[in-house]
């Protein structure tokens, strides 16, 4: 299904709908596709990636504070 801003806006439902069909929905703007909306897992979980951000509040690991400080890093490093 193809879908621009004003179709998410005014006909969500039909969108909604679709991805209830497991149909990918491309979203254009001006007519060019920017993006897409695709259906989750089928247990209804979505993947996490391997990224540094997932899983920050973990106990036991550092705080997120001192996680985003070593992913940023100082201003002279």
């Amino acid at each position: 299904m193809k879908a621009s801003a004003l179709d998410l806006r005014y006909r969500m439902s039909e969108v909604l709908k679709a991805l209830e069909r497991r149909e990918r929905v491309s979203l254009l703007y001006h007519g060019k596709v920017k993006g897409a909306i695709v259906p989750i897992g089928r247990k209804g979980t979505v993947p996490t990636p391997d990224h540094p951000f997932f899983g920050m509040g973990v106990p036991g690991e550092d705080s997120v504070t001192a996680v985003m400080d070593r992913l940023r890093g100082g201003r002279y490093r």
